[in-house]
């Protein structure tokens, strides 16, 4: 058997449902001391978290991945069990396949050879791991990266094995994500009769106007690399339950994903504005999930690109759409970031799935990129 679709197999055996990492980092680092990586365990409240270095030379190259994943749903609507990988018409089918244990087990893999095929390469290689990303990710990435920053260990390069790619592999890199703003906003009113709408004021009513003009407000035209930035309701409560009660607030929820022509400060500017213009009595939470980040050129771009044209023939779309990924945390430090790595089609969908030939290419394109690196740098 191939040793990446055996690892990724081992993996989807053990049921890492967020924040529960289930054995996967010490699977993965008996993988990876073998090959002479130190193993560092950064762990925080629930979350567990894997540095992985081998070497102490720049530049230092990161692959960062999660080992966590999300629930499976009705297991019942599987076409086998989730935690059972399973083979089908050459598709490897199981939970995490795709998001993201099939671009570890690649990690693993690419490792192995480069290793020991170049055992003095230059520079130094890590592995940052956690359980935290499918989920709330407050104790995960963010925090390690917090702690090598104290101790001045720069991250130059980091590759994320998020599944990229949309119809082929090799046909998407990720240079960069979208910024996430949330927010919670509590309209007040003054609960009533609503045989007596003169002695309440319904705020459902009165924030009719805002919402319209909130979900048709123009944020930006994007540039280049990004689209123009939305937002999007995702929320909204009020009500005791009654028919005959109006309500005294208005819970809303919402999210903008934006470009780097804005930041949080402008977008909350801006929804104030609009709160001031209706007239609104109100508080707003915020919450930033993760600021835009863009690697436009450099090394590791050029790398990746020239790898994923060698092994598949490709030349690869760049772009910087999806979610957020935990890329959000490295690229403040300074480090170039990408993500490649599997088809997203199934991710978090009930069969998820991957082409089993799509693993070995996988590890091939990573090693590649370990080459062009690494053996060549002079930096």
């Amino acid at each position: 058997m191939d040793r990446t679709l055996f690892l990724v197999q081992e993996l989807v055996k053990l049921e890492s449902i967020t924040p529960n990492d289930a054995g996967c980092q010490d699977f993965i680092s008996a993988c990876l001391t073998s090959c002479g990586f130190t193993h560092e365990q950064m762990d925080y409240v629930d979350t567990k978290n894997s540095w992985y270095r081998r070497g102490t030379a720049k530049p230092l190259f990161v692959f960062l991945g999660h080992t966590d994943v999300v629930p499976v749903g009705d297991p019942s609507c599987w076409l086998s069990p989730p935690f059972m990988p399973t083979i089908t018409n050459d598709r490897l089918f199981g939970r995490g396949v795709a998001d993201m244990k099939g671009a570890i087990a690649a990690f693993i893999v690419a490792v192995e050879r480069f290793v020991k095929a170049f055992p003095d390469h230059q520079g130094s290689i890590a592995m940052l791991l956690t359980s935290d990303e499918e989920g709330i990710a407050t104790n995960g990435v963010v925090k390690v990266v917090e702690q090598l920053e104290q101790r001045h260990e720069k991250i130059d390069w980091c590759l994320v094995g998020e599944p990229s790619c949309k119809n082929n592999l090799g046909d998407v890199l990720r240079v960069g994500r979208r910024g996430s703003l949330c927010a919670k906003l509590t309209i007040y009113g003054v609960q009533g009769h609503v045989a007596y709408p003169d002695l309440a004021e319904n705020p459902i009513h009165t924030c009719a106007p805002f919402l319209q003009a909130l979900a048709n407000e123009s944020w930006d035209q994007g540039n280049t690399f990004f689209p123009p930035s939305r937002l999007q309701i995702s929320n909204i409560h009020s009500g005791t339950g009654a028919e005959n009660v109006i309500p005294g607030e208005l819970q809303i929820q919402f999210n903008i994903r934006f470009s780097t022509e804005l930041n949080e400060h402008i977008i909350k500017q801006r929804v104030d504005e609009l709160l001031t213009k209706f007239a609104l009595k109100h508080d707003i939470e915020w919450r930033l999930s993760g600021q835009p980040f863009l690697t436009e050129a450099g090394e590791l771009v050029a790398a990746t690109e020239l790898a994923i044209k060698k092994i598949t023939g490709i030349k690869v779309l760049k772009d910087t759409g999806g979610g957020t990924s935990d890329g959000r945390f490295i690229a403040p430090t300074g480090a170039q970031v990408v993500e490649f790595g599997l088809l997203n089609e199934t991710i978090h969908k009930i069969n998820e799935n991957i082409l089993v030939t799509d693993l070995a290419l996988l590890a091939d394109i990573y090693e590649q990129i370990l080459i062009n690196l690494l053996l060549k740098s002079t930096k």
